[in-house]
């Protein structure tokens, strides 16, 4: 079994589960509807921060936290409006989790769930806490994308704009996108060949698989039914390399095929590979329509954020919130309503009441 350290959940926001009011167990940092968030969970999130900027960027990990560090509560907030949108349009994300979980799975290598939820003990992850995070990253996307990104447009005029501020970072060296299909010549256990009938045996079932490509079968389908390398979940991606980081011989035959050519079998180390060139960029700036794609994604994404902030204010505006003072929700809008404690008969009992905060949080 190969072993795959489980991800932090790593989306636009934390996707940490709140519990409901009537479950007061620790200090309650805010009330969100009918939902609250701990200072367990605010604690949690300021650490998930901490591990996410240590593994993204160790030598500035200070300053990313230092500069997103204020934020923690506004996007646990962000998060619990959007699951309770989620709700609201009758989203459940049953099946995409299940999907996902599957192909997770699959990644590993591992044979049923049972095995994907023993991997993740053996790790120290709470499966039903990791499937809960997985669930709500769903949900908020599918908010995202229903109430946001729909109404998004990108227009060429878009597209031109973006590519002519960015060209310096569209600077690209050239390189080449490559697929494997991997042969092992690994002995296995209770394998009783030698090494010459090994590397024979590997050999022949490579050939036999070019040979299946030779004759129309999808190299992708090949890869992923017979491949015997980390990537063959992916129909053998191996992603882009430069100039100087394949072994030379291997350097050669690849930045000398064009997009679409399949290599014959090549004999390496581990075994025997088939290789093909999905993608081959040459050095400097693309052409736009080259790029097109990438582009587009860009500008989404460029648009999206403040578009979400604005969707994510009026949310706010829509429903009940109390911060403990103390600390800062600092996607608040002027215009939002807030729990307020008013006098009642009974002097043990106090009800909270929406109020309207004008002009000011």
């Amino acid at each position: 079994m190969r072993k795959v350290l489980f991800p932090l959940i790593s989306v636009l926001l934390v996707t940490l589960p709140c519990v409901a009011a009537d479950q007061l167990v620790e200090e309650i940092v805010a009330r969100v509807n009918n939902q609250i968030i701990t200072h367990g969970e605010y604690l949690r999130s300021k650490e998930d921060l901490r591990k996410e900027a240590q593994q993204q960027d160790p030598v500035n990990a200070d300053k990313i936290v230092a500069d997103r560090d204020k934020d923690v509560l506004r996007d646990l907030v962000d998060q619990q409006l959007l699951l309770d949108k989620g709700k609201e349009l009758g989203i459940t994300a049953d099946t995409e989790l299940v999907k996902k979980l599957d192909q997770m799975r699959k990644d590993m290598n591992l044979d049923s769930m049972e095995d994907l939820e023993k991997a993740a003990q053996a790790q120290g992850v709470s499966f039903e806490d990791f499937k809960q995070n997985m669930r709500n990253q769903i949900i908020t996307q599918q908010v995202i994308g229903k109430e946001v990104g729909s109404r998004l447009s990108i227009s060429k005029e878009d597209e031109q704009k973006f590519y002519d501020e960015h060209k310096n970072e569209l600077d690209q060296p050239e390189q080449v996108r490559l697929s494997e299909i991997l042969v092992s010549t690994d002995k296995k256990p209770n394998d009783n060949r030698d090494e010459a009938q090994i590397v024979e045996a590997a050999q022949q079932k490579a050939n036999g698989l070019l040979a299946e490509i030779k004759k129309g079968t999808k190299f992708e389908d090949v890869a992923k039914k017979s491949s015997e390398g980390p990537s063959a979940a992916q129909g053998g991606d191996l992603g882009y390399f430069k100039r100087g980081t394949l072994a030379k011989e291997l350097e050669e035959k690849t930045f000398a095929m064009k997009v679409g050519d399949v290599s014959d079998v090549i004999r390496t180390k581990q075994g025997f590979i088939i290789l093909k060139a999905t993608d081959h960029t040459e050095a400097g700036i693309p052409p736009l329509n080259k790029i097109e794609q990438r582009l587009q994604d860009a500008v989404y994404m460029q648009k999206l954020q403040p578009a979400l902030r604005d969707y994510l204010t009026k949310l706010r505006e829509e429903a009940f919130i109390d911060i403990k003072p103390g600390y800062v929700d600092t996607g608040a809008s002027p215009n939002q309503t807030q729990f307020v404690v008013t006098a009642n008969k009974d002097d043990k009992a106090k009800p909270l009441k929406k109020k309207k905060k004008l002009g000011m949080f």
